[in-house]
């Protein structure tokens, strides 16, 4: 039996046909497989994300809730606060007004009496043009934060000046005194210099220290000598015995507790510095 050639080569392209036909079977059967792996890796990856995003929108809207929830409690609270504040704004400014209407008449009928009283405290003819220029002078000045500056000398005229403080602190009256203005630790010239600078008027309190010493007052009566604003009070000295002291009272007027006492001086004073 020959061999057959052409036959022999026929079977073996067959043999190669059918065996690129089943590499061909498998390897789609196993990219099918790849795909199907793929999508439902994709579906999983797809089912987390979307789970984790509803997850994370429902934490946001929560957030969101509860920010909202704060804010109004927030806004609810700052409103009261506001309406309380605005209503103790309104008492306050109610009673400043009722406040600044008293004084006014307070001074109005102090002016009335000082000039007019046919008993207790009136003004001489003397003391009362110093009133009225002092008054013009205030009057005519820009506001400050304090009235009066009491200058005085410690070693004799602390009494008094407690004493003339309080009666016209008792009358509405501003007064810059060192003793209860004089903050520990920060310098004590500047603080004066800063309180004349910063009161309407001074009032002098001339006792005999204050006459024959050398004190700070005669750093705050030089600030305040010459000036339209400057009251004196005499205590315990004489105009005369004060005329000798540097001639600081060429026009001899000022309020005497010879005359009057320290609450009638404080009632004078305060009529001269308050505008009412």
């Amino acid at each position: 039996m020959s061999f057959d050639r052409a036959a022999y080569e026929r079977a073996i392209r067959e043999a190669e046909r059918q065996a690129q036909a089943e590499y061909r079977r498998q390897v789609d059967a196993y990219n099918r497989q790849v795909d199907q792996f793929n999508r439902r890796e994709r579906q999983r990856v797809e089912r987390e994300i979307n789970e984790h995003n509803r997850a994370e929108e429902q934490r946001v809207r929560e957030n969101q809730r509860r920010i909202d929830a704060h804010n109004r409690r927030a806004e609810q609270h700052n409103q009261r606060v506001v309406a309380d504040f605005n209503r103790e704004v309104q008492r306050v400014n109610a009673h400043n007004a009722a406040a600044d209407g008293h004084n006014h008449a307070v001074i109005a009928d102090l002016h009335h009496r000082l000039r007019t009283a046919q008993a207790g405290p009136r003004y001489t003819v003397a003391e009362q043009a110093l009133a009225d220029r002092v008054q013009a002078s205030v009057v005519a000045s820009d506001e400050r934060e304090w009235d009066v500056f009491l200058s005085y000398a410690r070693i004799d005229g602390e009494q008094a000046g407690n004493e003339l403080v309080q009666q016209l602190q008792e009358l509405g009256v501003r007064v810059w005194f060192d003793a209860i203005t004089i903050q520990p630790g920060k310098s004590q010239a500047r603080q004066m210099d800063q309180g004349l600078q910063k009161a309407r008027s001074g009032v002098v309190l001339l006792t005999p220290a204050f006459v024959a010493g050398r004190f700070w007052t005669e750093r705050e009566l030089g600030a305040l000598l010459h000036k339209d604003t400057l009251i004196p009070v005499l205590d315990g000295v004489t105009f005369e015995q004060v005329a000798e002291f540097s001639g600081i009272l060429p026009d001899l007027a000022g309020f005497e507790t010879a005359r009057d006492s320290l609450e009638a001086i404080a009632q004078k004073i305060a009529a001269a510095v308050l505008t009412g």
